[in-house]
């Protein structure tokens, strides 16, 4: 038996696909896409409903596509946008309570007078004087606008990840982030046009 070329590139990574389907044989396995994708599902679940119900609902994710494992396509490669589809369903689930807390946040924190034009301009570029009026843009959105902003701001998923993961039509994914961004700008007005 001879050794391999020293040149010879390292056994690439499975994809997630071969992962899932060795999982329907070895639960265990599973466990791969778990350590690829929970952060990220996390920080995601965390941005849109908060710390509280980020780990909650991250680890419902995991389970809910454990258990629909059989159901994967194995013809995509990537398990991204499913599990950002089934976190986006969760949040779905907690939308009536993620828009009154846009609401209250929007209520909440009301800019001080401040003296000098120099505060004045540092305030109103802060993040924390933008919040509550992107709060309240973010709550005067539509849920399926709001889901395609937040995927794409949030996850920094392509428009083709957002689809496959709301199963909706790219196209779709175009318009309702271009209308969400409209709505937001009008909202927010002249600090938040990098939106």
């Amino acid at each position: 038996m001879t050794a391999p070329p020293q040149d010879a590139a390292p056994p690439s990574e499975d994809t997630d696909a071969q992962v899932i389907e060795a999982s329907w044989r070895d639960p265990d396995r599973f466990g791969a896409v778990f350590d690829r994708y929970f952060a990220a599902i996390h920080r995601y679940v965390h941005l849109r409903l908060g710390e509280s119900a980020a780990d909650d609902l991250a680890a419902e994710t995991f389970l809910r596509a454990f258990r629909g494992r059989d159901r994967f396509d194995l013809t995509c490669s990537s398990a991204r946008p499913w599990l950002y589809g089934i976190a986006s369903n969760l949040v779905a689930d907690h939308r009536r309570a993620e828009a009154r807390r846009y609401r209250a946040l929007a209520r909440s924190a009301e800019a001080e007078e401040i003296a000098g034009h120099d505060e004045r301009v540092v305030q109103r570029v802060s993040a924390a004087v933008m919040q509550p009026r992107l709060a309240a843009g973010l709550a005067r959105l539509s849920s399926g606008d709001r889901d395609v902003l937040l995927l794409v701001a949030c996850a920094q998923l392509s428009y083709e990840e957002v689809a496959t993961a709301l199963g909706i039509p790219q196209g779709t994914v175009g318009s309702r982030l271009n209308r969400a961004r409209r709505k937001l700008r009008k909202i927010i007005g002249p600090a938040g046009e990098a939106l």
